[in-house]
């Protein structure tokens, strides 16, 4: 499979001659592969598509990009902890019109769906116009949503309100600002990256928390105006702060490195990174729309159900720094591996739960594997695909967890009505791992082409 002096396109990996080993030592010596040339990777390596040398940018610009990563983290913190706090609004929509639990779920799984799609082509306006005119639009639609849904009188306004002008406006905010911060470092991308999306564990923690006390206080119409007040203030200030990276911006002598997304589309790494995204979808979205219901039904107080949620932020935005630490390690491809696996692996967990300290643990290894995968897709696109298309190629990447968002809440709704009982959808979600640990392992290994 590995010639001599054959290189990996866009890793600068130089492999080493075919030698016939056991079954157990070519599986091992793969994963050390996998390792080292992810540990090794030079960012002035011209093999590699991401690197770009920085010499020619003031210090000045260079440590902007920490103001960036940290108008990510908020920006994406907003806009998740909307898209979360979903959790708290359950309960009391279901109530206030009398619907089932597979119709309330409609909502969130339509509203994750629009903003999966609708990546790929923030990601391209993002590309060519810049992030801020895109990212301050998601905004305004995402509060613009949110004061719709709390004049609603039916579900199916609800519907339209917050799944699709909610999901519009995280589609818009989503891709073009995680994809602003990958082209703005190198040696530190991995870590960048971690902070910037752990935004999205903070945000899953500290807003669904205030929802529901805001719900308790004034009732879920006044707490979603003031929400979509919130988000419009804030979100507008914090994506002005977004700002293309030197690397990613072309000029009359020195175009962009990388990958165009039509050739990153046609790779067999993105083939099976988007499996791997489709197949995993399901497993991370279904406990942030129905773990709080399945709390709940084993007799768990509504705030420590809601609680939950917060709990996977918890272990999200754990996952972002202890993962990311572990991949400088042993590298971002084995890594993401693992996590996924992890995830798997967590919903035993569920399975086994007979009251809040099991529920407790499960949300928090289900969100530090969730919050591990999601910090290192953005990073392995930079560094398989580089810098010129990076917002296009994250945000076509993510369209593979839209099906997953809108079936998989939706389905394990369809199957709680049906049998009573959360197991049947616990066990999917392991299998749908399992599967997506295999794809994974098939896009990062190495490989002689793209």
């Amino acid at each position: 499979m590995l010639n001599s002096g054959t290189t990996e396109k866009g890793r600068g990996c130089i492999c080493s001659p075919v030698v016939r080993l056991p079954s157990r030592a070519r599986a091992g010596a793969m994963l050390q592969t996998m390792a080292s040339s992810d540990r090794s990777q030079d960012p002035a390596d011209p093999a590699d598509p991401g690197a770009s040398s920085h010499s020619h940018v003031p210090d000045d610009e260079l440590r902007y990009g920490w103001v960036v990563v940290w108008a990510c983290f908020f920006s994406l913190a907003l806009i998740f902890g909307v898209s979360y706090s979903f959790a708290a609004v359950f309960a009391p929509l279901t109530e206030e019109f009398n619907a089932q639990r597979a119709d309330v779920s409609l909502v969130f799984g339509l509203s994750g769906l629009i903003y999966f799609l609708l990546g790929a082509g923030a990601g391209m306006l993002a590309d060519r116009y810049g992030p801020r005119v895109v990212t301050g639009s998601g905004m305004v639609m995402i509060a613009l949503g949110l004061l719709a849904s709390s004049w609603a009188t039916s579900l199916g306004m609800v519907t339209l309100a917050y799944g699709v002008g909610v999901g519009i406006g995280v589609g818009l905010v989503y891709s073009p600002a995680i994809g602003c911060v990958q082209p703005w470092f190198t040696r530190r991308r991995g870590m960048a990256a971690g902070l910037a999306s752990a935004g999205i564990g903070a945000g899953t923690l500290l807003v669904p928390l205030l929802m529901t006390w805001a719900i308790e206080a004034v009732q879920w119409r006044a707490a979603l105006r003031w929400l979509g007040l919130s988000v419009l203030v804030l979100g507008l200030f914090t994506t002005a702060l977004l700002r293309r990276a030197p690397a990613a911006t072309a000029d009359k002598t020195n175009g962009v490195a990388g990958n165009t997304l039509r050739q990153a589309l046609r790779s067999r790494r993105f083939v099976w990174l988007y499996a791997m995204t489709v197949l995993g979808a399901p497993s991370m979205f279904i406990p942030f729309a129905h773990v709080s219901a399945a709390a709940r039904d084993l007799g768990i107080s509504a705030a420590q159900a809601v609680g939950l949620v917060g709990l996977i932020g918890i272990g999200s935005l754990s996952g972002r720094f202890a993962i990311g630490a572990l991949a400088d390690r042993i590298g971002r491809p084995l890594t993401l591996m693992l996590v996924q696996a992890a995830l798997g692996l967590s919903f035993l967990l569920w399975a086994g739960a007979d009251g809040y300290r099991a529920m407790a643990v499960f949300a928090l290894c289900m969100g530090l594997s969730y919050g591990g995968i999601v910090s290192l897709l953005p990073a392995l696109c930079m560094d398989f695909f580089g810098a010129r298309a990076v917002s296009s190629i994250i945000g076509t990447l993510y369209t593979g967890a839209a099906l997953g968002n809108l079936a998989g809440p939706f389905m394990a709704g369809w199957a709680f009505d049906a049998t009573g009982s959360y197991s049947a959808v616990v066990w999917a979600c392991m299998l749908l791992s399992a599967l997506s640990t295999w794809a994974a392992w098939l896009a990062v290994r190495p490989q002689a082409g793209d």
